[in-house]
């Protein structure tokens, strides 16, 4: 029992930094899972679900990074990017979550387990996106 609650301290790490390292990338794919649902459920078929998902990620993650490169406000680039860190947070509970099912038997730590890690995802996702926004460039 407790080798496998440590396997699974590991994983859950492990699963951290590649949540971590993906977190920019959490918005657009959601928004393109999301397209392309809509549009197999209307009828495109698979091949053209696929190009509706990849053109509506593609774009959504063009658009966050023109706006946030374009903003001067750091405020309102902060604002960008908690826009694309929630999503990792959501990713990052889901991630812990899924990990902890079966090695956590309490539900109460299960929930503390993935409410951290969710935050550690968040936070860390945040930082390096909000992280040049404030330097100041004078």
């Amino acid at each position: 029992m407790i080798a496998v609650m440590l396997m699974s301290v590991a994983l859950i790490a492990g699963l951290c930094v590649l949540a971590y390292t993906l977190a920019v990338y959490a918005l657009p794919f959601m928004l393109a899972v999301e397209a392309a649902r809509l549009a197999y459920a209307t009828g495109s078929g698979l091949i053209g679900a696929g190009l509706v998902g990849l053109v509506a990620g593609a774009a959504a993650y063009g658009l966050l990074v023109f706006v946030f490169a374009s903003l001067r406000s750091p405020v309102l680039r902060l604002i960008v990017a908690l826009i694309f860190a929630a999503p990792a947070a959501m990713a990052g509970y889901a991630l812990v979550h899924g990990i902890t099912r079966e090695a956590v038997p309490s539900e109460i730590w299960r929930q503390i387990f993935c409410i951290v890690g969710g935050g550690f995802v968040g936070v860390s996702a945040l930082l390096r996106l909000a992280g040049g926004a404030f330097t100041r460039t004078d």
